[in-house]
């Protein structure tokens, strides 16, 4: 199906990327009935600026609120009626309500004015930090909705939140007066390597894939920290000045992400520095006992929060599903924290830490290994590039696989970072590699990989083909081994290709 094209009125900014999201929001902006949509994803993945911009290129009447942190009640009713204001009446503000149900009644009759062709979107962003405790804005939502809002076809209404895990509870998953009435949901990932490529371009920054690689292992897909880079600098200079100079905007980041949103981020935190330890992710029980945290039901939902959120992802193994979920960080910016940013914060805080000091550890071979995980980790976000890459049926079964031998068995271990269980009776096995140069397969090397296959197919008793495949980051270097055992390849270059 063509893509549509999307364009951005005269004044409005130009959105990066997020083109399915626009589609969506186009649909929706233009449906002959009122509209509930839900919008979430991590904070400062860009949620707001997406719906604002959007909005703005639209001719339609647009009402954004923003919840305020830590805001009290009438400090957060006083902002709604001074948008109210803005909005509808050309003025600085309206009385501010003491109820939420008096300040809907507001809204609906500013609403009424306006000529009944004119399409209005109500924008609730944050909204999770509008609805304080005892406030009842929750209930008069409910009511407003239900009796007056879901008549009304020009009415769409955007709840918006970074809180994940409460946008989920209380409005898609909601078991009361809002059960079922939310109409579509918008979960907004990070950028992917081609969007972040393209916002790069936009902003006059013109930098190789290997450095945007680079520049992702630490900063991932979150637009905010991408904004921060300026044209004229490597990919190393710009992570010593963010991450390792006493006012780098992501030395601090780490607390303030977690506090922004958990009312009490402790136990969060303690659960993401378990995982931090484990490159290939632990199990549910193993992370509980660890992390020092109750063995319970409060536990279990934060992991789900935190997954939620888009910091974890919970994985089932391969063929051993009896052995329950196990969890890794998903989040590159967190695993990088905890490993090189939160070790030298006493260093960076006295500002001892010279200019250069990230150009120095990016040459050690701690950081090789390092960006050798991430780059793993970067490939579990791309699948659908690798999909088309090796031309894998959509329908595949995706998934890693591991077997570590019990103590007193005499046998050898293995892993596989990736592979595809076909519906065609075959089974591809990714091997990944992050290298600077074309990687080589040798002797030594080739015999790792074909005994890493047997025992994947003696411990699964998998009697299906099994296919050997690479992804590397600068190609695979032609040699007798690597004609012989490998199949088909994956390089960088495809997973910058436009989804």
């Amino acid at each position: 199906m063509a893509k549509k094209n999307i364009k951005a009125k005269e004044g409005a900014e130009k959105i990066t990327g997020r083109v399915k999201e626009q589609e969506l929001l186009q649909d929706l902006v233009a449906s002959k009935k009122a509209e509930f949509i839900a919008i979430y994803g991590r904070r400062r993945v860009g949620k707001t600026y997406l719906i604002k911009n959007f909005m703005d290129s639209l001719p339609c009447i647009f009402f954004h609120v923003t919840g305020l942190q830590k805001g009290s009640s009438k400090e957060q009713l006083e902002e709604f009626a001074k948008q109210i204001g803005i909005t509808f009446y050309q003025s600085p503000s309206i009385i501010p309500r003491e109820r939420w149900v008096d300040a809907f009644e507001d809204l609906t009759q500013a609403i009424n004015k306006i000529p009944k062709g004119k399409t209005v979107v109500l924008f609730f962003d944050e909204f999770p930090w509008m609805a304080t405790p005892r406030s009842r804005l929750l209930t008069a939502l409910e009511l407003y909705w239900n009796r007056y809002w879901v008549f009304e076809k020009r009415i769409k209404l955007i709840i918006c939140g970074s809180a994940t895990s409460w946008i989920i509870e209380n409005i898609i998953n909601n078991k009361g007066g809002l059960h079922n009435r939310v109409t579509r949901t918008i979960n907004l990932k990070p950028f992917s390597l081609q969007e972040t490529e393209s916002f790069l371009k936009e902003n006059q920054i013109r930098l190789n894939h290997r450095q945007i690689l680079d520049f992702y292992t630490v900063l991932g897909g979150v637009p905010l920290y991408w904004s921060f880079i300026r044209k004229g600098r490597s990919a190393q200079q710009y992570i010593d000045e963010l991450c390792f100079q006493n006012d780098g905007p992501l030395v601090k980041e780490f607390g303030r992400l977690f506090a922004s949103l958990f009312e009490d981020p402790k136990p969060y935190i303690d659960l993401i520095r378990v995982l931090g330890k484990h490159r290939y992710g632990v199990g549910q029980s193993e992370l509980i006992t660890q992390s020092k945290l109750p063995d319970g039901g409060s536990t279990v939902r934060r992991l789900h929060q935190l997954e939620e959120a888009g910091f974890i992802t919970s994985l089932v193994p391969y063929e051993h599903k009896d052995k329950g979920i196990y969890y890794v960080i998903d989040d590159e910016y967190s695993l990088f924290y905890l490993r090189w940013i939160e070790p030298n914060l006493k260093t960076i805080s006295k500002k001892a830490t010279n200019e250069g000091f990230w150009t120095s550890q990016s040459n050690q071979p701690a950081w090789k290994v390092w960006a050798g995980y991430a780059f793993e980790s970067i490939c579990y976000k791309h699948i659908d590039h690798i999909h088309r890459a090796l031309n894998i049926d959509a329908g595949s079964i995706v998934g890693t696989w591991r077997y570590s031998p019990r103590g007193k068995e005499n046998q050898e271990g293995a892993q596989i970072d990736l592979l595809f269980d076909r519906p065609d009776g075959s089974i591809t096995i990714c091997e990944i590699k992050c290298s600077d140069k074309s990687f080589a397969i040798d002797k030594a090397y080739s015999q790792d990989l074909l005994k890493k296959m047997e025992i994947f197919r003696k411990q699964t008793r998998t009697k299906k083909q099994l296919f050997l495949s690479m992804i590397t980051t600068m190609g695979l270097k032609k040699t007798m081994y690597s004609e012989e055992i490998v199949t088909n390849q994956v390089t960088l270059e495809d997973l910058f290709s436009e989804a």
